[in-house]
Parts: structure tokens; C-alpha cells; sequence
């Protein structure tokens, strides 16, 4: 039997604990709940896991997790009943799904017992070192307490708060890196948006690109290639880079990371013979804020905006001014790639953005355990990294986010003038104001949803060319196999067959002959612009190209 030792925080006391562990073998390596029963609402438990003093992961230990403690009158136990539960429902197979949307109906309905029986259930199955059931009940079992206590918001600030604090430039590059090689993910997206940016610039000698991107500039050396073996004469190259919280790593040390890639990016440019400018911008607050004298944008220069999972991270409610800025700068060119699943038409609905949000990572899960060995330190840093858009998602309300935009910018404005001319006090500040207004939302939507906005901006799709999509198809070739691309002809070809299918049941019903109308555009109009990426023939990454 182990004795661990746990510490209890509270804002009033802290008292130590211990706990008797006699968890079986085959959860061992489970997070252990501490609860302890009394009518102090202030009080917190930690969730811990046990393996991580002994483990042989170079990775960081998962930060502590604070969450209210259930009063006497519910306080939770775990007894035989529960625990044969447990061993009842690892045995079924395919277990987290179904407890996790039970456990979400449970909060919905307001159901403490429920609740508690489910919260304890997914407690004694969940491991974040364990299949891909146990890592789901794990990451989501975290967003369920939040959203039961009411805590939401502090277990994000703490998560986001340790993650800034263990990782740096080199070790996100590397993850960055590590994942391009192993899976398509974003560099379907990359191969997809070079392409088209590239036709869309042909024959141009001074091409502007706004990025507006979370992957280190990763995806630019492959078009700098290109352009350096244009036949005719190279173009110079003026790359703005509007730093969102996600390239801010390194625990608020913005600027040395974006010196480090400005470097890295110009030594480059260098050994490609491209004529190359770089510059950062860091200080808007809402992408609505993009203007071209911001930018720096020359009336001789042909600008694309280039848009790799940036738009999610804009409150919903802001992301048609994003739009329109977009259409301000008179671009040739705007590329949007965004991961398909919605997160915004449900928000009011916890059950309904739960299932989606289930539905949405499982995929992800999956694609990460079949993509990298099975003790893969990335595969966990990568996993780890959606907790923290699980928790943002699903325990946190908009007015929590405005809340906590509230909160940060009032430091920025501020800073006391003795930190004004600290620069490390200053990009803690940048990285503070670009977390709570890039990284607040997390509302994915689908290509459809993006699609409707961006014509509502007075957008029109462009199509891929066949040399795009023969570029984007020898990519996938590269990894194995459980990888596919659908286009726009395919979707309206399945639309149609769908329309099709559905007209003929209606004929059998009716016993008559129904002919389709061959300029119904309905199936059109249901298709989204651009392409999509599918694993195991689910779309899970969509990439397009608009123009204004």
C-alpha cells in the first residue's frame, strides 16, 4: 500500500493530507481526486498523478489543478459499488465516450448525484499515460469538474500560467517540427495556402505577406525555395508577422522569441538569394485593428493575408471586423486554414458543444496515437496542450473571457512608469494582452461558417489549381495511409448523390417518378469553399483561398 502526501490549498488554511492508495495495478497510474468533506466553500483539491515523481518523462509534471470541494452534505466516498462500476464500464470498451456525455447531460440537468457518481467513475479509469479512452476521460474529466465547480476560468489561467513557464522557443519549434513530420496536419494547410499565395503574386517584384499564424514561421521556407527558383527575376519579400498568444512562448519572453525567428528567417532569405524584410507587430488587441499604416503596407506592394488558425482565437463577435480589416488592405489574396469542428453554433448548448468537442478530439487522439510511437514525449506535449482549449471551451462562459480581457488590458494601461522601460516587464505585458485576446475563444467554427462570413465581407472563393491540389496530394503520400483530401467538385458531387438518394426514397414513399431539377443550386450553396483534410474520412482541417 502507498502513502503518498498530498497538500490541500485553501485561502483561509493549509493543512496536509494523507491518502491511502490500494488503487489496483492496472490504474496505476491514474490521477488520484483528493476530497475532502466540510462547509468550506473556499476550499480546494489538487488533482495529482502518481506516477509522475517516478515516471521517466522528461516532460514537466501537469500543473495542479485547484477545484472546489463538494459540502458534507455531498461529499463523495468511493465505496465497492462505485469501484465495480468502474471495472464494469473499462470493460465494455469504448467506455469514455459514452460516461463523458453522460456525465455532461448530469451538469446540464443539474443532477448532483449523478454528477458525483460519474465525476468519481471517470476518476478511477482516467490516465493521461493510458489508451486513448483513459487520455479522453483524463483531459475531459478535468473540463467537467471546472464546469460543476464553477472554476473554469482559474484552471485556465493556472494551465496557461505553467505552460509559459516550462516551455521555450527551441522546445516549441522542435514539437512544431516533430508533428510536420509525422503528420500532415498543418502542412496540408502550408502546401495548400504557398500555392495558392504563390499563383496569386505570379509575376509581382515586391510581395507583401501578412501572417497571422501560430506555427513559428515553420511555414514560410518552402515559399522562399520557390521564389528563389522562379525563372524570372526574384521578388523582394517583406513578411509582417502580427504575433498572436500562441508564438508568444517562453514564459512572456515574446521579443527574444520573435528576434530568435527573425534571424533564423533572414539568415535563410540569405541562403535562398531572396531580397527579405521582416517585421513583427504586437501591440493590436483585436485583429479588427489591422489597418495598412499599422502594417506598413506600400502602395507598390502586392499583400496577401495569410490566416493559419488565427480566426478561432477571435471572440465570435469580432471576427466579421476581422474580416472587413482583411478587405481594408486591398490584398490580391487571403488564405484562411482552420480545423473543422463547431464550437460557436452550440455555445448556449453545453450538451451539444460537449458532443462536438468529444467528437472533434477523439479524432484528434486518434490521429496522435496511431501518428507517433507509443512513450512519444511530443505525442504528450501535444495532448497537453488541448487541455487547456477543452477547459476554455467547455468550463468557461464568454463573460468569464471579457472578464479576464478586462483584467489584463487594465494592467497594460497600467504599468507603472518605471516598468515602461523594462523590456522583460513589457513583453510580459504583450504576451498577457495577446493571451486574453487571441487565445480567449477557442470557437472553432466549420468551413461553412467561415465560408458564409467571409462573403458576408464581400469575399469570393478562389479555386485550386490542379498543380496546387497535385502538390497537396504528393504530400499525403508521404505519411500512411488513413489520410484524404476532399475538394469542392467532390463535395457537391456527394451532396448531390445525398439529394439524389433522399429523392428516391421520396419516390418509393410517394409511388411516383420525381425528377431532380438540374439547377437547384442548394447543393452548391451547402458545400463550403476550398479543400479539406480528412483522417480516416472525416474532415478534420479545411484550407481556402478568397480574394475581395
Amino acid at each position: 500500500m502507498d502513502i503518498t502526501l498530498f497538500t490541500n490549498i485553501s485561502s483561509k488554511q493549509q493543512t496536509q493530507y494523507y491518502f491511502n492508495s490500494n488503487t489496483n495495478t492496472k490504474h496505476h497510474d491514474q490521477p488520484i481526486m483528493i476530497i475532502n468533506a466540510n462547509n468550506d466553500q473556499d476550499q480546494t483539491a489538487i488533482l495529482l498523478d502518481t506516477t509522475m515523481q517516478s515516471s521517466n518523462h522528461n516532460l514537466p509534471p501537469l500543473p495542479p489543478l485547484p477545484l472546489p470541494l463538494p459540502t458534507a452534505s455531498t461529499s463523495l466516498s468511493p465505496d465497492s459499488a462505485l469501484a465495480a462500476a468502474a471495472t464494469e464500464q473499462a470493460a465494455a470498451g469504448k467506455w469514455a465516450p459514452r460516461l463523458l456525455k453522460e456525465c455532461a447531460k448530469a451538469i446540464s440537468d443539474k443532477d448532483s448525484t449523478k454528477i458525483h457518481h460519474l465525476l468519481w467513475i471517470l476518476n478511477e479509469l482516467a490516465s493521461p499515460y493510458g489508451d486513448c479512452d483513459q487520455k479522453l476521460a483524463s483531459y475531459f474529466l478535468q473540463a467537467l469538474f471546472c464546469k460543476a465547480t464553477d472554476s473554469g476560468l482559474r484552471c485556465y489561467r493556472t494551465l496557461t500560467s505553467v505552460a509559459d513557464k516550462t516551455r521555450s522557443f527551441d522546445c516549441a519549434r522542435r514539437l512544431i517540427l516533430k508533428f510536420q513530420e509525422v503528420s500532415p496536419w498543418t502542412t496540408f494547410g502550408h502546401v495548400a495556402s504557398n500555392g495558392a499565395i504563390l499563383e496569386a503574386l505570379d509575376g509581382e517584384t515586391k510581395l507583401h505577406i501578412i501572417d497571422i499564424s501560430n506555427t513559428l514561421c515553420t511555414q514560410w521556407p518552402t515559399l522562399l525555395e520557390a521564389l528563389a527558383t522562379r525563372n524570372d527575376e526574384t521578388p523582394r519579400l517583406k513578411l509582417t508577422v502580427v504575433v498572436t498568444a500562441a508564438t508568444v512562448v517562453g514564459g512572456g519572453g515574446g521579443g527574444s522569441v520573435m528576434k530568435e525567428i527573425t534571424q533564423r528567417m533572414e539568415k535563410f532569405a540569405r541562403l535562398m538569394g531572396v531580397p527579405f524584410e521582416f517585421k513583427v507587430v504586437s501591440e493590436l488587441r483585436r485583429l479588427g485593428e489591422l489597418t495598412r499604416e499599422g502594417l506598413g503596407v506600400q502602395d507598390d506592394e502586392a499583400v496577401a493575408v495569410n490566416c493559419v488558425g488565427a480566426l478561432r482565437r477571435a471572440e465570435v463577435e469580432d471576427r466579421e471586423a476581422a474580416m472587413r480589416a482583411f478587405r481594408s488592405l486591398n490584398p490580391r489574396i487571403v488564405t484562411v486554414v482552420e480545423e473543422e469542428a463547431d464550437f460557436t453554433a452550440t455555445r448556449e448548448n453545453f450538451v451539444g458543444c460537449f458532443e462536438e468537442c468529444l467528437r472533434f478530439y477523439t479524432l484528434y487522439f486518434e490521429m496522435l496515437e496511431e501518428s507517433f510511437p507509443a512513450t512519444s514525449n511530443e505525442k504528450l506535449m501535444l495532448e497537453r496542450e488541448c487541455s487547456r482549449g477543452i477547459v476554455r471551451v467547455l468550463a468557461c462562459d464568454d463573460h468569464d473571457q471579457d472578464q479576464d480581457q478586462d483584467h489584463d488590458h487594465q494592467e497594460m494601461d497600467q504599468d507603472p512608469e518605471g516598468d515602461r522601460n523594462n523590456s522583460s516587464s513589457n513583453n510580459n505585458k504583450i504576451s498577457n494582452c495577446c493571451r486574453t485576446t487571441w487565445d480567449c475563444s477557442e470557437r472553432r467554427e466549420k468551413g461553412k461558417q467561415w465560408s458564409e462570413r467571409l462573403k458576408r465581407a464581400s469575399f469570393w472563393p478562389v479555386g485550386y489549381s490542379d498543380d496546387v491540389l497535385d502538390d497537396v496530394k504528393a504530400l499525403l503520400k508521404r505519411y500512411p495511409s488513413g489520410w484524404g483530401l476532399i475538394h469542392q467538385q467532390q463535395q457537391q458531387q456527394q451532396s448531390q448523390a445525398i439529394v439524389g438518394e433522399d429523392h428516391r426514397q421520396q419516390e418509393q414513399q410517394e409511388g411516383q417518378l420525381l425528377l431532380h431539377d438540374d439547377d437547384d443550386d442548394s447543393s452548391s450553396t451547402s458545400a463550403s469553399a476550398g479543400i479539406y483534410l480528412t483522417w480516416k474520412e472525416e474532415p478534420v482541417v479545411w484550407a481556402s483561398a478568397w480574394k475581395p
